[in-house]
């Protein structure tokens, strides 16, 4: 509490600004003496968590643990890709650049996570106050290391693949027992982005929709199934009753066009990140690849059919919603973006288990014999 010029002034509430009017005052006229708003800050909570965005977004069942931790607490979430994030679930987002730099460093925090290894994410684990910090530190030789023995696990995880291999906990559990919290199923903190209004008539109704998202990005290209294969499924789809809805961005498109022109399964192009989201809220069940649009299916609580062939399936919690589905031959290519055997193993998942895994995990009206 401060006074100034006989006013009085609380800074330590979390609707106040600073640099201009906050929320209740803009809206109700409420100035901080006799606020019935007033919320005190009691803890500071700082996340580091820059991306990829499949990495942002399922990191944020910790936000659950923390606000049922520290239910009178500022949220801080500095990232590369702040859009992503839930606004209504974070008090404060920051894009990393240098004017989010120098204001953290001025700035003091009861809790620190530092949950990637990045080396300016750890110099920044360094060298911003405060009381408690967990995740990764920069060590003096200028590499990612562990702040504490509590992010051993995951540390060492991410920098030999025979552990990595071995391993059997979830990523979300991992991110937990990181932070120094049992993880309890917490789901996702997501927008829908229900709320936009898009216009979605042109969607199949009356049946199922079956969103497939078609592509895996080109960093571990040996995800990929090739057209036939996604034919053979749309087909398979379709005469049991489900309505496919072909999904991806600008890289996918040229294929999801093919697709289309060749199966009749709708195809309604591509759309800014927000607005995809929602259409891919729209679907029943969505079958992907290890992407972005996996996270984002699993984040909207979506039964997901997820295949999967060069990453270790313990890997990922589907919640209890859809199947992983492997391909019949086992995978030698463990986080390789090329296949040493010359084809990829995902040739070798038939489009016949995909379809069992979607039909066991959405219900369609009716089978063909």
């Amino acid at each position: 509490m401060s006074v100034l010029n006989g006013t009085l002034v609380h800074p330590d509430c979390r609707h106040f600004r600073g640099d201009i009017p906050c929320r209740p005052n803009k809206e109700h006229g409420y100035q901080c003496a006799g606020c019935p708003v007033y919320a005190p800050v009691q803890q500071r909570i700082l996340i580091i968590k820059l991306g990829a965005i499949g990495d942002v977004i399922r990191t944020t069942p910790l936000l659950r643990r923390l606000r049922q931790e520290y239910p009178n607490s500022k949220i801080t979430w500095l990232t590369l890709t702040p859009a992503i994030l839930p606004a209504g679930a974070i008090d404060e987002i920051l894009r990393l650049d240098l004017p989010s730099v120098l204001h953290l460093q001025a700035r003091e925090f009861d809790l620190l996570f530092n949950l990637d290894k990045d080396k300016e994410a750890c110099a920044l684990h360094d060298s911003i106050r405060a009381t408690q910090k967990f995740g990764y530190t920069l060590h003096p030789n200028g590499v990612a290391w562990p702040g504490n023995q509590l992010a051993n696990h995951k540390f060492l995880t991410g920098v030999f693949d025979e552990l990595s291999q071995q391993n059997q906990k979830p990523y979300v559990q991992e991110i937990f027992e990181l932070c120094g919290y049992e993880f309890r199923h917490e789901e996702y903190v997501f927008d829908t982005h229900q709320d936009k209004g898009y216009d979605w008539a042109a969607l199949p109704a009356g049946r199922p929709r079956i969103g497939l998202n078609t592509g895996c990005g080109d960093r571990w290209t040996t995800r990929l199934w090739s057209d036939e294969k996604w034919i053979a499924l749309i087909d398979k789809l379709q005469n049991a009753g489900y309505a496919p809805v072909l999904l991806g961005g600008t890289a996918e498109d040229e294929r999801n066009q093919r697709l289309h022109a060749a199966t009749g399964a709708a195809y309604l192009g591509t759309f800014p990140l927000e607005q995809f989201i929602n259409l891919m809220y729209q679907m029943d069940g969505i079958v992907t690849q290890v992407t972005m649009a996996m996270h984002i299916s699993i984040a909207l609580q979506k039964p997901t059919i997820l295949m999967n062939n060069i990453f270790n399936p313990y890997e990922f919690d589907l919640y209890g919603r859809g199947q992983l589905v492997q391909p019949d031959r086992a995978c030698v290519c463990f986080y390789r973006g090329s296949c040493q055997l010359g084809t990829s193993c995902m040739e070798e998942l038939p489009a016949e288990k995909v379809f069992e895994a979607v039909r066991s995990s959405v219900h369609a009206p009716s089978l063909s014999s």
